[in-house]
């Protein structure tokens, strides 16, 4: 339905007024009539459409019908075509009559100019603003969803500034060549011989903005007695930022309009062109009280005499939806590789960057002096994306656990087109809010719902009380983004408490694309106890492993306390079975049980007795997986032959990794000494439905 304003007329002067393009005016007839008129006849201009509503029908005139009665309901209805050329160039003539009158009694004169004012964005999601018959006030999900996406500016597009781009009110270009994602070289990166490197260019920080056009058409001089009035829901002010350059294309002309304090902007069209265009940029993620849609306004005000506020006469709304933080699974392709260099840890470095180097991926080494002997780098960060339909950009996620990394992420990741984004503890950062314990599953569907981007696996205390939980405030951020849909699951029963220490994915072939690999003590113990009967039962763990004690097959399987220990283990990992196959739609055909035995006690939690393999690091076909030092049997590892026979037929390459020493000891393993970022989804996420 068409946007609708009341116009008063009067019999005793003409009057004046403004017909926005798309809307309709409503004349009152009755209100301006003279005392003893009875009917009424209408008539207008060729550039002016006329209807008479009378007794809940719409007539369009000129009609056989000569007169209307002045009856109660009956109203005048106009509407316009196209912009007028000259102020007052279309008019509509109202003439009153007496009961048996042929002469009119009164008079009421309407002059009108036809003016174009709207506020466009790129609502069909296209890559580009234009004009649509689209509802611009709403905003839908879906393939056949409408409604304009706007990218919190969270990069840093000039590396001299001390800030994210959406933390000061200027427009910032970067001088020179790289990609787009160059980054400070505060740190080296190995890039593979034969690695395509990205073509130079630098963009401006418009960019990562999205465009809000304003046109307007008709004649020039109607906007001196009118206002054009640009402006943002206060609720929504510290939300977005707008910024607009007039005719310059010099980013030093571009000014910040609205947004923070500023709620309001008039603007001022130009005498040669029809086209404003505004660059907006998000302040914010969603996040609680914040849903993500934010809406703009533009709104023509008419001036009247000297001393009454101006009347608004038109208002044209856009939405906005802030595009979420997405992260990226363990099946997606990777683009980087991270590790980070410490004391002793040389050969372990060396290994993943082999790794790196078979997938043609870029290794990236954070040095003592960047690290400061931390060397958990995935329980750090987390790196994901954003994406409009105009540009995708990495962004990564800095964990509240801040450690010796704690200024890695902002000082050597944060820059051109690489983003950043962080949530604090006030309540004090546990175990649980180190990244480790958050992990994505590949896209799956449950029960007919889908979840093309897969869902987020976080680690919790239930089902007891009084144990450790991630920070409210980061579950918070990652339920807000609406696209992953956390899944709860319970990893306190672990020392270290990571959702990582006993799930993992890998890409398959078949099914559904992927297997969740899931930690097993019955597989292992079922293995150790196959091995036994075959005869080795006097094999022993860790060979070549100095000042390591090294049980015997028979020693282990002999072990009430551990096994005990580990029948807990199992309980607690076939709980986290239960509901990832509920809540991904998994059958247990897409489930593989890698063996694995832990040690500890239900006070101080479990630990991997032996380098827990699936904690490993995922690059394409390619496996990086802890070296496990299982017996020897026939000269190999009866523990890496079982994992091969496991994952080999889906195409995978395993390569075990010695972290013993480096990282095993000290309750971490390879995928907790890693970090990749990823390609993201090829899906687009407003295509979905939450």
């Amino acid at each position: 339905m068409a946007q609708q304003r009341r116009v008063q007329l009067s019999t005793q002067r003409p009057t004046s007024t403004v017909c926005v393009l798309g809307t309709e005016l409503s004349l009152d007839v009755c209100g301006s009539a003279p005392k003893d008129a009875v009917a009424f006849h209408v008539q207008g201009t060729p550039g002016v459409k006329l209807y008479v509503v009378h007794e809940t029908q719409s007539v369009k005139l000129p009609s056989s019908v000569c007169r209307w009665p002045l009856a109660t309901g009956t109203e005048v209805l106009l509407a316009m075509d196209a912009p007028s050329k000259d102020v007052g160039d279309e008019k509509v003539r109202i003439s009153y009559f007496r009961e048996a009158g042929g002469v009119p009694v009164g008079r009421a004169m309407l002059y009108l100019t036809c003016v174009e004012v709207s506020l466009d964005t790129d609502a069909s999601r296209s890559g580009a603003v234009s004009r649509t018959l689209l509802d611009k006030a709403t905003w839908t999900w879906g393939p056949d969803g409408h409604g304009a996406i706007l990218l919190v500016n969270c990069d840093r597009d000039d590396p001299k500034a001390e800030t994210l781009d959406n933390q000061d009110t200027a427009i910032r270009s970067y001088a020179g060549t790289g990609t787009s994602h160059t980054r400070n070289p505060l740190f080296p990166m190995f890039f593979p011989p034969d690695f395509p490197f990205l073509q130079p260019f630098s963009p401006p920080d418009l960019k990562d903005m999205s465009q809000m056009v304003l046109r307007t058409r008709g004649p020039r001089t109607i906007f001196a007695g009118h206002r054009l009035l640009l402006h943002v829901d206060f609720s929504d002010a510290d939300k977005v930022g707008v910024f607009y350059g007039g005719n310059s294309i010099a980013l030093e002309e571009y000014k910040h309009v609205l947004g923070g304090l500023k709620l309001a902007y008039t603007v001022k069209p130009s005498r040669h062109q029809e086209e404003s265009i505004f660059y907006v940029e998000g302040l914010a993620f969603p996040d609680v009280g914040f849903s993500g849609l934010v809406a703009f306004h533009v709104t023509l005000l008419e001036s009247p005499e000297k001393g009454l506020l101006e009347t608004p006469i038109f208002t044209d709304t856009v939405v906005f939806r802030v595009a979420p933080w997405i992260m990226t699974p363990n099946t997606a392709a990777p683009l980087e590789v991270f590790v980070c260099s410490v004391d002793n840890n040389e050969d372990f470095v060396a290994a993943v960057g082999a790794m790196a180097e078979k997938t043609k991926c870029p290794l990236t080494v954070c040095p003592v002096l960047e690290n400061r002997q931390d060397r958990w780098i995935q329980d750090e960060v987390e790196f994901g994306y954003v994406q409009a339909p105009h540009k995708t950009f990495p962004v990564v996620f800095d964990s509240p656990r801040d450690r010796g990394l704690k200024d890695f992420p902002v000082k050597s990741i944060l820059g051109p087109d690489f983003g950043y984004v962080a949530r604090q503890a006030p309540e004090g950062a546990s175990s649980l809010d180190s990244f480790g314990n958050l992990e994505v599953s590949p896209p799956v569907t449950v029960q007919g719902k889908e979840y093309p981007l897969g869902r987020i696996l976080i680690g919790s205390s239930f089902p007891r009380f009084g144990g450790r939980r991630m920070a409210k405030a980061v579950k918070d951020f990652l339920v807000a983004q609406q696209v992953q849909a956390p899944v709860e699951l319970f990893s306190d029963w672990l020392h270290v408490g990571h959702v990582d220490e006993f799930l993992s994915f890998v890409p398959a072939p078949d099914r559904k694309g992927f297997r969740l690999l899931l930690a097993s003590p019955s597989a292992c113990y079922q293995l150790l106890k196959e091995k036994q009967e075959e005869g080795f039962g006097e094999a022993v763990m860790f060979e070549g492993l100095k000042e390591v004690s090294k049980p015997t097959i028979n020693e282990i399987l002999a072990n009430d306390g551990v096994r005990k220990f580990n029948n807990y283990v199992q309980s607690c990992i076939n709980w986290n079975r239960d509901i990832l196959k509920r809540a991904l739609g998994l059958a247990e055909s897409d489930i593989l049980d890698i063996p694995q035995l832990f040690r500890g006690n239900v006070a101080t939690g479990a630990e991997a007795f032996f380098p827990d393999m699936v904690n490993m690091l995922v690059l394409g076909r390619h496996l990086g997986i802890p070296k496990p030092f299982g017996p020897l049997v026939g000269g190999q590892c009866c523990l890496e032959e079982r994992v091969r026979a496991l994952l080999e037929p889906l195409g995978l390459t395993c390569t075990f990794i010695d972290d013993y020493f480096s990282y095993h000891v000290l309750s971490g393993e390879v995928h907790c000494g890693t970090n990749v970022r990823r390609k993201p989804f090829t899906f687009k996420w407003w295509h979905m439905v939450p």
